[in-house]
C-alpha cells in the first residue's frame, strides 16, 4: 500500500475492550505505514440498553463521527456495533471493517470478525485466533522495563511474576481460596529461592487482595499496591515464571506472548468453565502453559504472536478486495 492506511480504533474507552482493536492496529501499523486514531463510543443512558438495531447515531453522547472516513475500522465490544454496521455505507464501500470478538450480531455486516477461537465462531469472514487481540509485545516490555530496573533486577532468581483476576460470571477469588493460592505460592517461591512480583486487577475483591497481600508479603519482591506507573510490563520482562489465574483470558493469552512458562492458577468455578477450558485446552496444546502443580518447572515454546498473525489476515484480506 503506498500510502499509510488511515486506521481508526473504536471502542467504549474501558481499557481492556480498547486495547484489544489498538493492539490490533498496532500490529497492523507495525507491518505498513498507518496512521491509528482512537475513537471512543458513547451513548446517551435513555438509549444505552437499546439493540443495537435501533440504534442511531443521534442517540450518541460522545461527538458524532465524520468523514474524511479511515482506509480500514478495527472496532471491540457492542457499544461499536450499531455504528460498525454503518461505516461501509458512509464510507460508500472505502472502509474495510474488523469487528473482534463474536459481535453476535449482524455477523454478515463486517469484513472480517477477528475472534477468540474458544468462542467457537465460524464464518467465510471469521479469522480465529487463539485468545484476544492484545498491546503485549517482547518489543513493548523491553521498552517498559528500564522504568522499573531499580527496583525489580536486585530480586533474587526465579523472579516469579503472579497475576491476579477476580469475579466475573464464571469464576470467584473468595478469601478462602485467596488464602490457600497464596501459601501454595509462598510455598514455590520459598522452594526456589526466588522473590514474588505481584498485581490484582480491577476485579480482585478485596478480602482476598488482603489476605493474599498478608500471606505474602514477606518474601522478597513486590506487590503493587496501585500506586505509581504499573509496574505489570516490568514483571513480564524480568519474570523467570508467570503465574496467572485462570478466569481471564487476556491475561494467558498476554502472559503467553513471551515465551516464558506460564502457570495458570485454579479459581472457585460458578459455572460449567466452556469457553475457559477451550482457551486453556489451546494454550496448553500450544506448550505454552501448564496447570500450576506447587513446583516451578521450566519449559520452553515459541512465543504466540496472535496479534500479529492477525494483522497479516487484515492486510491480506484488505488487498484481496
Amino acid at each position: 500500500m503506498s500510502d499509510p492506511v488511515s486506521i481508526w480504533v473504536v471502542s467504549d474507552g474501558r481499557t481492556g475492550i480498547e486495547n484489544q482493536a489498538l493492539g490490533l492496529a498496532e500490529a497492523v501499523q507495525r507491518l505498513t505505514p498507518a496512521e491509528i486514531t482512537v475513537k471512543q463510543i458513547r451513548w446517551r443512558p435513555l438509549f444505552d440498553r437499546l439493540p443495537s438495531a435501533l440504534k442511531t447515531p443521534a442517540m450518541l453522547a460522545s461527538a458524532p463521527l465524520a468523514a474524511p472516513w479511515p482506509d480500514l475500522w478495527i472496532a471491540a465490544g457492542r457499544a461499536t456495533l450499531p455504528l460498525s454496521t454503518r461505516i461501509k455505507r458512509w464510507s460508500g464501500g472505502k472502509t474495510f471493517v474488523v469487528q473482534t470478538q463474536d459481535p453476535r450480531w449482524a455477523n454478515d455486516r463486517y469484513d472480517l470478525i477477528v475472534a477468540p477461537a474458544h468462542d467457537d465462531l465460524s464464518g467465510d469472514n471469521v479469522f480465529e485466533i487463539t485468545g484476544s487481540p492484545h498491546r503485549v509485545t517482547p518489543e513493548r516490555i523491553a521498552q517498559a522495563a528500564p522504568a522499573f530496573a531499580d527496583r525489580i533486577a536486585p530480586l533474587p532468581h526465579p523472579r516469579v511474576a503472579v497475576l491476579i483476576g477476580g469475579r466475573s460470571k464464571a469464576f470467584d477469588l473468595t478469601q478462602a481460596h485467596a488464602a490457600d493460592l497464596a501459601d501454595r505460592i509462598a510455598a514455590a517461591v520459598r522452594a526456589s529461592g526466588g522473590s514474588l512480583m505481584l498485581t490484582f486487577s480491577r476485579r480482585t475483591p478485596e478480602a482476598a487482595k488482603a489476605v493474599m497481600t498478608e500471606r505474602l508479603s514477606g518474601l522478597p519482591g513486590w506487590i503493587w499496591d496501585g500506586t505509581g506507573d504499573n509496574p505489570l510490563f516490568g514483571f513480564l520482562h524480568f519474570a523467570d515464571h508467570v503465574l496467572v489465574t485462570q478466569d481471564s483470558a487476556n491475561m494467558a493469552a498476554e502472559a503467553s506472548s513471551t515465551g516464558k512458562p506460564v502457570h495458570i492458577l485454579p479459581m472457585v468455578a460458578l459455572k460449567p468453565a466452556g469457553k475457559f477450558a477451550r482457551l486453556h485446552e489451546d494454550l496448553q496444546s500450544q506448550g505454552a502453559t501448564r496447570p500450576f502443580d506447587g513446583a516451578l518447572d521450566r519449559w520452553t515454546y515459541a512465543p504466540l504472536a496472535e496479534t500479529d498473525r492477525a494483522a497479516h489476515a487484515v492486510l491480506e484480506a484488505m488487498r484481496a478486495r
